[in-house]
């Protein structure tokens, strides 16, 4: 059973427009490869905006292979695997929009939100954003780079585990009544608590 933290950087608002994929794999409670790849949006428009967030610039990815390119090089790790994401609903949107622009199916695994967890654990916190956490658990990252984004997130999802006292970050969704999300060949469930 793979954990993995996925994080994805866009070129413009449009959803299917990932220009960076990080990628941050835990086994055994710690994190234990970090990836980051580069991606050729199929449309090369990159926005002020989106730029000013993570300083892609279409330059940077003119070479690099596209979205189906990049993720087949991960796709055994991907199936069945846990995947976690630092607010699910925009990351796992991003997959979906660029699997459809190239007309893929969408691989079968589960997923679970950081935000949403975090939100449940310390609810003190006064903001659940990645560099909140970061600084609550002493981490110093470079925040908007898919790679250090994604490991933020799969440390925070370990402390997570911890402060549950749970053997597992995928044990951490039944703890506090959360269903994971799931993709899956011909759609999707989004990543919800359960209503009580």
């Amino acid at each position: 059973m793979k954990t993995i933290a996925i994080d994805f950087e866009t070129a413009n608002e449009q959803r299917g427009s990932a220009c960076s994929v990080g990628l941050a794999w835990i086994e055994d409670g710690q994190v234990v490869r970090v990836e980051e790849r580069l991606i050729r949006p199929k449309d090369m428009r990159f926005s002020s905006f989106n730029v000013a967030i993570h300083g892609i610039r279409p330059e940077h990815v003119e070479d690099a292979d596209e979205f189906p390119d990049v993720m087949d090089e991960f796709v055994d790790e991907f199936r069945g695997a846990t995947m976690i994401a630092h607010n699910a609903a925009f990351d796992f949107s991003v997959w979906r929009a660029c699997l459809d622009v190239y007309r893929q199916s969408y691989p079968e695994l589960s997923y679970l939100c950081s935000v949403k967890m975090a939100q449940k654990v310390w609810p003190h916190l006064i903001s659940h954003k990645l560099n909140i956490l970061a600084s609550h658990l002493g981490l110093s990252f470079l925040h908007h780079n898919a790679a250090e984004d994604a490991a933020v997130c799969a440390e925070a999802s370990i402390a997570i585990a911890r402060a549950l006292d749970v053997a597992h970050v995928r044990d951490v969704a039944p703890a506090i009544g959360m269903r994971a999300g799931r993709l899956y060949s011909d759609g999707y469930a989004p990543c919800t608590f359960r209503k009580t």
